[in-house]
C-alpha cells in the first residue's frame, strides 16, 4: 500500500492543476445538487419493531386526520378563576379561532370542550392539529404558530405555543467558527508557516464542503435526522484537518532531510498517508458498524459520518499533495527554507528512467533530542510504574459516575431556557404538573367495534389502578369503531425514572386484556423504547469494536500485547468520558461551565455513537505513535530507546492533532441544542483523555515496562497474518533498489 500511495502522491503533485480543478468541479457539482435536491431533515426518532412504533403506525391508518404534527398552546390568565368568567372564556375562544386560522393548521380544540383547564381556573391548554408531519411543517408556518396570541398577550395574559411542531433542525452559527479558529492557530504554531497552516485548513474545508454538500443532496432521497449533518460536520472538520496535518508534517520533515518537493510529497503520502488510510478506515468501519444495531436513524447517522471521513481521507492523499506542489519550500518557516534548498542542491540524483528520485544529502547532522516529546518520554519511562498507577487511579475516579448513567430522548423540559418550547413546557408544568408535558397514548384495537367497546372499560380501569397515573382521558374512536385512543397523564415528567417504570407497569397490566390488542405509545414511550434498545445493543457493539481494534492492531504491529494494551486503554477512555459527561450533563456538576440550563439523562444514542467515534480516533493516535516505536525497534533500537524515539518524534504532531480535534468538537458546546452540546463535549473530553492520558502517558509507560515482550507474536500467527506495511518498509526497500548512490 505504501508504494501505491507513494506513486499516487507524486502523480498528484505532477498533475496538481488537474487534481485541484477536479476537486473544485466536484465541490461545485455537489453544491448545486445540494441546492436543488435537498430534502427536510427529521426531528423524530422512529424505532421499527417496537410496541410504540406499531401503535403509531396503527394510529396513522385509523386516525389519518390526527397523523400530522400537534401543538399545545399554554395559556395563563392574569388571576386565579378568571377562566371561569365570561370575559376569560371569550379571550380563550379568541385564541382558539386565531390558532385555527393559522397556515397549515387543520383545527384547534377549545380547552373547555376537553376539560384542559387547571383546577384553579388560571391555566388552559389549546390543542392544535397540523395537516402535515413535523418535518414537513414549513418555517413560515412554524413562525406564524410561534407568534400566535399577540393580541391576547396585550391584554395581560401569557401565551406560550409549544408541542412537537416546534422541533426543528439545529442551526449552525458563528459559535462553531471558534473551534475552527483555534485549530488554525494550532496549525500556525505547529508549522511556523502561514502557508502550511492555510493549505492544511483549506484542504480540510474543501473536503468538508464536498461531504456536506453530498449529504444534503442525498437528503431528498433518504431520511436524515437533524443531528446527522452536525455529526458529519464535526467529524469531517476534525479528521480532515488532522489527516492533512500528518501528511504536511511528514512532507516538511522530508524537505528538511534534503528531498525535492516531489520526492518529499511521494514519501509523505507513502508513509504518513498509509497511516491516514488505516486510521480513516478504522473510523469508517466503526461508524458503519452502527448498522449492526439495526436502528434506522442511527445507521443513517453512522453512514453519513463515515462518508465524510472517507472523503477526508481521499482529499488528504490527493488534493493535499497537489496543494503542497504549488507551495514548494514555502511550507517551511523562512529560517529553514535556505537550509532545505541547499540540501537539495547538494544531493540530487536522477535515475535512468527520469523519475527524479532524490537521495538524502550525504552530510548528516546529529538529531536534536532535547524537545519536550523526548523529555516527556524519558520521564514517563523512568517512573513508569508510578505513572501507570496514578493514571489508572485518576481515570478510575473520573469513571465513578458511569454506573449511574441514564438514557432518554430529550424533551421540551430540557430545552434552552427562554426558547419557545421551554417556556411552553414550564408554563404547562406550572399549571398542570410535569406529567402533562409527557402524556402517553394507549391504542385499543379489536377485531370489531363490539370487541373494542368491551375492552376499553377494562383497559381504563387497569390503567387507573396503576401507580403514578394522574388521569385517563375519555376514549376517542375511529370512524369504524374498531380502534380507540386513550390519553394517559402520568404524575411525573417524561424523563423521570418513575415515568419509565409506569410505561412498563401499564404494558404489563393491559397485556391480559382479551379480545383486543392494546399498545402504548406517545413521545415519552417512544423515547423509552429507543433508549432501552440502544442500551441492550451497547455491550454487543462495544465487544465488536474492541475485538476489531485487537485484530486491526495485530495486523499493523505484528504483536499480541500491543493490541491488548490499546484495547484496554480505549476502555479506560470510554469509561472516564462517560463518567465526566454523566457528572456534568446528568447530575449537573459544573453545568454552568458548558452553558447547560437543565441537567437531564443523556441522549439515548450518545454512548454508542461515542464508542464508535472515539474508537477510530484512539486508533489514529495509537498508530501514529506506536508505528514509529516499532519502526525503530525493528531497525535495532532497544525497546526503551524505541519507545522514547517514537514518543519524541510523534508527540508534537499528535499533540497538535488532539488540540485541533478538541477545539473543533469543543466549538459545538456553545450551541444551545442540548443534544449537540453533549455530543461536542463528550467527543472533546474523550479525545483529550485518550490523547494525553492514555496514548501519550500510559502507552509509553506500559511499552517500557513490557520491553521486548511487547513485540512478541507466535510464528504461526505471523505467517498467517497479511503484511499491511503501515511503516512503509516495502517502500524503503523499493526506493533503496532504485535510488543512486552518491560518492
Amino acid at each position: 500500500m505504501a508504494t501505491l500511495l507513494y506513486r499516487l502522491g507524486r502523480g498528484a503533485l505532477r498533475r496538481r492543476r488537474l487534481v485541484v480543478a477536479l476537486w473544485l468541479v466536484v465541490l461545485v457539482v455537489a453544491g448545486l445538487a445540494a441546492a436543488t435536491l435537498r430534502g427536510p431533515t427529521a426531528s423524530n426518532f422512529t424505532m421499527p419493531g417496537t410496541e410504540s412504533q406499531r401503535a403509531l403506525d396503527l394510529l396513522s391508518e385509523q386516525f389519518p386526520a390526527a397523523s400530522g404534527a400537534t401543538g399545545t398552546i399554554a395559556v395563563k390568565a392574569p388571576a386565579d378563576g378568571q377562566l371561569a368568567t365570561p370575559e376569560g372564556q371569550a379571550v380563550v375562544q379568541e385564541l382558539v379561532q386565531e390558532a385555527s386560522a393559522l397556515p397549515g393548521v387543520v383545527g384547534a380544540v377549545s380547552p373547555f370542550q376537553v376539560g384542559a383547564v387547571s383546577p384553579n381556573g388560571r391555566y388552559a391548554l389549546v390543542q392544535v392539529q397540523f395537516a402535515t408531519g413535523g418535518d414537513e411543517v414549513t418555517d413560515e408556518q412554524r413562525t406564524a404558530y410561534e407568534e400566535v396570541g399577540t393580541a391576547v398577550e396585550a391584554k395581560g395574559w401569557q401565551v406560550a405555543p409549544g408541542g412537537e411542531v416546534l422541533g426543528g433542525e439545529p442551526e449552525i452559527g458563528s459559535t462553531e467558527a471558534i473551534g475552527v479558529l483555534v485549530a488554525a492557530i494550532v496549525l500556525i504554531i505547529t508549522f511556523g508557516s502561514l502557508v502550511a497552516a492555510g493549505m492544511t485548513m483549506l484542504n480540510a474545508l474543501i473536503g468538508v464542503g464536498v461531504g456536506m454538500a453530498g449529504l444534503f443532496a442525498l437528503s431528498g432521497a433518504i431520511e436524515l435526522t437533524s443531528t446527522a449533518p452536525i455529526l458529519a460536520l464535526m467529524l469531517g472538520l476534525a479528521v480532515g484537518i488532522d489527516y492533512s496535518l500528518f501528511i504536511t508534517s511528514r512532507h516538511r520533515q522530508n524537505l528538511l532531510e534534503g528531498l525535492s518537493p516531489e520526492e518529499a510529497v511521494g514519501r509523505a503520502v507513502g508513509t504518513a498517508g498509509s497511516a491516514v488510510v488505516f486510521a480513516g478506515a478504522t473510523v469508517v468501519i466503526a461508524l458503519a458498524g452502527l448498522a449492526v444495531v439495526n436502528i434506522p436513524f442511527l445507521t443513517v447517522m453512522g453512514l453519513a459520518a463515515a462518508a465524510t471521513v472517507t472523503i477526508a481521507v481521499l482529499v488528504a492523499i490527493t488534493l493535499q499533495p497537489a496543494l503542497l506542489g504549488f507551495a514548494g519550500h514555502r511550507v517551511l518557516p523562512r529560517r529553514l527554507r535556505a537550509v532545505s534548498t541547499a540540501s537539495v542542491a547538494g544531493g540530487v540524483g536522477t535515475d535512468e528512467d527520469d523519475t527524479d528520485i532524490t537521495d538524502r544529502p550525504a552530510a548528516t547532522t546529529t538529531e536534536d533530542r532535547s524537545g519536550f516529546g523526548f523529555r516527556w518520554a524519558r520521564l514517563v519511562t523512568r517512573f513508569r510504574v508510578p505513572v501507570i498507577l496514578v493514571s489508572l487511579l485518576g481515570l478510575g475516579l473520573l469513571a465513578l459516575p458511569t454506573p449511574d448513567m441514564r438514557l432518554a430522548l430529550p424533551d421540551a423540559s430540557t430545552a434552552t431556557e427562554g426558547s419557545p418550547a421551554r417556556v411552553a413546557s414550564d408554563l404547562t408544568t406550572e399549571g398542570f404538573g410535569p406529567g402533562f408535558t409527557g402524556r402517553l397514548a394507549v391504542v385499543v384495537a379489536g377485531d370489531d367495534a363490539q370487541a373494542t367497546a368491551a375492552a376499553v372499560p377494562q383497559v381504563t380501569a387497569m390503567i387507573q389502578r396503576t401507580e403514578n397515573v394522574l388521569a385517563v382521558a375519555p376514549p376517542q374512536l375511529s370512524p369504524d369503531g374498531r380502534t380507540a385512543l386513550l390519553g394517559v397523564i402520568p404524575k411525573t415528567g417524561p424523563t423521570d425514572e418513575a415515568t419509565e417504570t409506569l410505561v412498563h407497569d401499564v404494558r404489563d397490566a393491559v397485556g391480559e386484556v382479551k379480545g383486543a390488542e392494546v399498545l402504548l405509545t406517545g413521545a415519552t414511550a417512544i423515547g423509552i423504547d429507543v433508549s432501552e434498545k440502544l442500551s441492550d445493543a451497547l455491550p454487543i457493539y462495544l465487544l465488536l469494536v474492541v475485538g476489531l481494534s485487537v485484530l486491526l492492531l495485530m495486523l499493523v504491529f505484528r504483536s499480541l500485547l500491543v493490541p491488548l494494551k490499546a484495547a484496554l486503554g480505549f476502555l479506560l477512555t470510554v469509561a472516564a468520558t462517560f463518567g465526566i459527561t454523566v457528572a456534568i450533563f446528568q447530575q449537573g456538576h459544573l453545568a454552568d461551565l458548558v452553558g447547560l440550563d437543565t441537567p437531564a439523562p443523556l441522549v439515548s444514542f450518545l454512548p454508542i455513537l461515542l464508542i464508535g467515534i472515539l474508537f477510530g480516533l484512539a486508533m489514529d493516535y495509537e498508530v501514529f505513535l506506536v508505528s514509529r516505536m516499532r519502526e525503530d525497534f525493528v531497525h535495532g533500537d532497544t525497546a526503551r530507546e524505541a519507545t522514547i524515539s517514537g514518543m519524541g518524534h510523534g508527540a508534537r504532531v499528535v499533540t497538535a492533532a488532539a488540540l485541533i480535534m478538541i477545539s473543533v468538537f469543543g466549538g459545538f458546546v456553545f450551541l444551545d441544542d442540548p443534544i449537540i452540546k453533549s455530543m461536542g463535549f463528550a467527543l472533546a473530553i474523550g479525545v483529550a483523555i485518550d490523547a494525553f492520558v492514555v496514548r501519550m502517558t500510559i502507552v509509553p509507560a506500559v511499552m517500557s515496562l513490557l520491553g521486548d515482550r511487547a513485540w512478541w507474536l507466535p510464528r504461526w500467527l505471523n505467517r498467517a497474518l497479511p503484511n499491511v506495511d503501515i511503516e512503509g518498509e516495502g517502500l524503503r526497500t523499493h526506493l533503496g533498489d532504485r535510488t543512486p548512490t552518491h560518492v
